[in-house]
């Protein structure tokens, strides 16, 4: 079971007001009462994280970063919809209570969510759980994927939650802009990918509300058994193609070990872990379809890997400019080329395949 004070900062870089905060939640969350706690969470690029502790309740804050941010960045409105959308649904998520859009009470839009306790992994190879009990994760991973694309949108009232129909092409330009809007140096792999993607866009289009960053660590494990009590940071939630999502979560395949908590190099199999290919057939089983096109799949492998290296590169030009949420955020940041380098070398390989 976590400790809800580990992972949190001795300063915040973002601090917040816990007078004022204290007073807008007596008046908009139902059985709070005062004095509180305030701490920030280490973790987190994009939008800072709080716990926030009073005598008889545990919450969550997630807040928009001060200063200049890129168009459409930082939506926390959105992640407040969406939760408050899924309660009570197949998807699990924690309990959302309010949403805060003045910026005059603490700075920055921001909103209240119950803290879930439970475990959260940040190694994919699952070294804290007996080796016996790895697949399992990984299969509630996959339930849980297949499950949100399965909801009912329209009728959660998302139905304008985002666009229908060409979800793709309009992602490689939005983060194309955003790279742009956030890019300090030239990549030669970004280069190749901004003009690729647009042009190799696999056919077919279907809608469904996706996650947009799906993966281990962004989901909160029941502290004994293999089951998710919570899904976070729905960001990048819309609506969109599933597939895109489910490429999401398999990068972990992909990615380095050592510099983004992957499984790239390591042998699944010996560590009772699910491989890529048993992963994408599960989730197919689960959603009714046929396999997937290993050109597509490769292409929306890339992708995915081209919109991480877009945030990254986001996490880059905020530390640089000061007003990242992460201490580690120039780190986190100089990953952006590796990563859409990588990418690029999947490409090459299926070409040549």
């Amino acid at each position: 079971m976590n400790n809800p004070t580990a992972g949190l900062r001795e300063t915040a870089p973002h601090a917040v007001d816990a007078v004022h905060l204290e007073a807008w939640m007596a008046e908009h969350i139902a059985g709070f009462s005062g004095p509180i706690d305030v701490r920030q969470f280490a973790g987190g690029q994009s939008n800072p994280t709080f716990l926030v502790q009073s005598l008889q309740h545990r919450y969550v804050l997630r807040r928009k970063p001060p200063g200049k941010l890129l168009p459409s960045a930082h939506a926390v409105e959105r992640e407040f919809r969406v939760i408050a959308a899924l309660a009570g649904s197949e998807v699990p998520v924690a309990r959302a209570h309010a949403l805060c859009e003045d910026p005059g009470v603490i700075g920055s839009a921001f909103y209240v969510m119950d803290y879930v306790d439970g475990r959260i992994f940040w190694d994919a190879a699952l070294p804290e759980v007996a080796a016996p009990d790895r697949r399992a994760i990984y299969e509630e991973m996959t339930r849980v994927l297949a499950a949100l694309h399965a909801v009912d949108y329209a009728a959660l009232g998302l139905r304008d939650y985002g666009k229908t129909g060409h979800y793709i092409s309009r992602q490689v330009a939005r983060w194309t802009q955003q790279y742009r809007a956030a890019e300090t140096e030239t990549i030669d792999a970004m280069e190749r990918l901004i003009e690729w993607l647009p042009l190799h866009i696999p056919a077919g289009e279907e809608t469904c509300l996706v996650h947009g960053d799906f993966r281990l660590d962004n989901t909160i494990f029941h502290p004994r058994e293999p089951r998710i009590l919570a899904v976070l940071d729905w960001e990048l939630s819309t609506l969109g193609h599933p597939l895109v999502d489910l490429a999401y979560l398999c990068m972990r395949y992909h990615l380095p070990a050592d510099e983004l908590r992957g499984l790239g190099g390591v042998d699944a199999a010996a560590l009772m872990l699910p491989t890529e290919a048993e992963c994408v057939a599960d989730y197919c089983r689960r959603r009714g379809r046929e396999p997937i096109a290993p050109q597509d799949w490769t292409y929306y492998l890339a992708f995915c890997m081209f919109r991480l290296s877009g945030i990254l590169q986001g996490v880059l030009a905020r530390a640089l400019q000061g007003n990242a949420s992460s201490a580690s955020a120039l780190q986190t940041g100089r990953r952006a080329r590796p990563l859409a380098e990588l990418a690029w070398r999947l490409v090459q390989q299926s070409a040549e395949g």
